[in-house]
């Protein structure tokens, strides 16, 4: 049994959103919920539950301009900018224009079809074309098919993505937990940096580099310098986390090129620091490679002098707030803001004695093993999520379910057609 395809318009209401004069004030402060897209969370991270909002509109401010109190259950769709946040309504809400909403018509789940726009993101995405501001407009997205199995398909199928979400989002509470316990381990040990309450010795970050230590910039490596045979690691912005090493990024150059351009090895230990890309001075430890890597342009590598200071201490240190904020505010560009690695180097730092560093270090490493495999279950709970959406949509995930109940299921799909060709505009 194959589904039938059908547009967004055929499936759902679509409305658009508008925002009420801010110079008026009888407008604002309502009881009707506003949302716009930083009221929900990053494409792919989630669909959110609304309930309530940061904007509050009010009656004469919803019939001011061109937005809709939307019903509850319609699907709330980032169609500008950043593309694919998602949302449902849980109470009667509006929205400001950045959204295209699907109200979706009797014999459709509001969850489906919020994780079928989920799943399909990438490829509505792409109606964007090219332009420096991204936007799927209405009417295309109006024309976009998704598949519609029959109503109780829908429902076994949002039934096993929530609980497979459900697993994501108590792994990524569970995460979040254990990253708070290294910040606040430093912060007993050694007092907030920017007030220094223990009154250790200041530095410039650059100190820490001592005699036998090393601060320099990574390399830069073009695209065409790049070979995907090549044997040395090329580490990329993409792969610095706060404090943990994320391991995302494939890119690789040869010996030949490594030599030619006299590149600087990274080695297992060093600290590279972010000089660009929010939080711009962030930092993590080089975990063993197993194999030779290098690093980009504007990444720092700090080898401290481990007579000076460890790198534990440091990336710990670097994480925190004060740090962030005083790389942040050394930044320079508009719109693509880095920090100079001189800059970076003059940052003022803390620098405990070696010997609470290294109570420091030992109490971080073990940490940081717990933290790591906590990242790799988070990892496959990742793919498996991902491989689950994939299956729902291409008809996999509930084959052996239908099959049990073919006969019903296709009777649903002969009513489901019928009401869905008398609904046609």
């Amino acid at each position: 049994m194959k589904w039938r395809m059908y547009p967004l318009e055929r499936i759902a209401e679509v409305a658009g959103g508008s925002t009420p004069k801010r110079s008026r004030s009888e407008y604002w402060d309502g009881n009707i919920p506003w949302v716009t897209p930083t009221d929900l969370p990053m494409p792919g991270s989630g669909i959110a539950e609304v309930y309530d909002t940061v904007n509050h509109i009010t009656e004469r401010g919803l019939r001011s301009c061109a937005a809709k109190l939307l019903p509850v259950g319609t699907v709330l769709y980032s169609s500008r900018a950043t593309i694919g946040k998602i949302g449902i309504a849980r109470v009667p809400l509006a929205t400001n224009q950045g959204f295209a909403n699907f109200t979706p018509k009797p014999g459709i789940e509001s969850k489906y079809l919020a994780y079928a726009l989920l799943y399909f993101t990438p490829e509505i995405a792409s109606l964007a074309g090219s332009t420096t501001f991204k936007e799927v407009r209405r009417g295309a997205l109006k024309k976009y098919k998704l598949p519609l199995p029959p109503l109780s398909e829908q429902r076994r199928i949002v039934e096993i993505l929530d609980q497979a979400d459900a697993l994501r989002k108590k792994r990524a509470e569970a995460d979040a937990k254990a990253a708070r316990i290294l910040p606040a381990l430093f912060y007993k040990m050694f007092g907030d940096p920017a007030t220094n309450p223990k009154g250790w010795p200041i530095q410039p970050l650059g100190y820490v580099s001592g005699q036998n230590g090393l601060i320099t910039d990574g390399d830069w490596i073009l695209s065409q310098n790049m070979d995907a045979n090549g044997s040395i690691r090329l580490i990329q912005l993409a792969d610095i986390g706060i404090g943990t090493f994320l391991d995302r990024s494939r890119k690789y150059i040869t010996e030949e090129k490594f030599l030619e351009l006299k590149c600087t090895e990274v080695r297992e230990g060093d600290l590279l620091v972010s000089r660009m890309a929010d939080p711009i001075g962030r930092a993590c430890i080089v975990p063993n490679l197993q194999q030779r890597a290098i690093t980009a342009v504007d990444v720092t590598i700090v080898r401290p002098d481990r007579k000076v200071a460890l790198p534990e201490y440091l990336s710990a240190l670097c994480n925190t707030e004060y740090f962030l904020n005083k790389a942040a505010s050394a930044a320079t560009g508009t719109t693509r803001r880095r920090i100079t690695r001189r800059n970076l180097e003059k940052i003022e730092i803390p620098i405990p004695p070696i010997t609470e560093q290294m109570k420091f270090a030992a109490l971080f490493k073990g940490l940081a093993g717990n933290i790591d495999k906590q990242q790799q279950s988070s990892e496959m709970l990742e793919v498996l999520y991902r491989t689950l959406l994939h299956r729902a949509f291409t008809g996999d995930l509930t084959a052996q379910w239908r099959e049990a109940h073919m006969k019903e299921l296709l009777e649903e799909m002969e009513q489901q057609a019928k009401a869905l060709e008398n609904r046609m505009p």
